[in-house]
């Protein structure tokens, strides 16, 4: 597993690593982001559902078949 990734590649991840754990222990607390952002990925997920499943009006005469 380890010839899949330089050697680059694994000190950036272990570093990466590290800051991850240390710190938030350095860090002070943040406040709560204002209720306004909170809704913010409830919409995307909205949005991409209503693309997922509207009408494609580009190919209206399309059949898909399974093969």
């Amino acid at each position: 597993m380890l010839s899949n990734f330089s050697v680059i590649s694994i000190m950036v991840l272990t570093i990466l690593t590290v800051f991850l754990v240390v710190l938030p222990l350095l860090l002070p607390p943040l406040p709560p982001p204002p209720l306004v952002l909170l809704f913010v990925p409830v919409l995307i997920m909205a949005v991409l559902i209503l693309l997922a499943f509207s009408p494609l009006s580009q190919f209206p005469d399309m059949v898909v078949t399974p093969v």
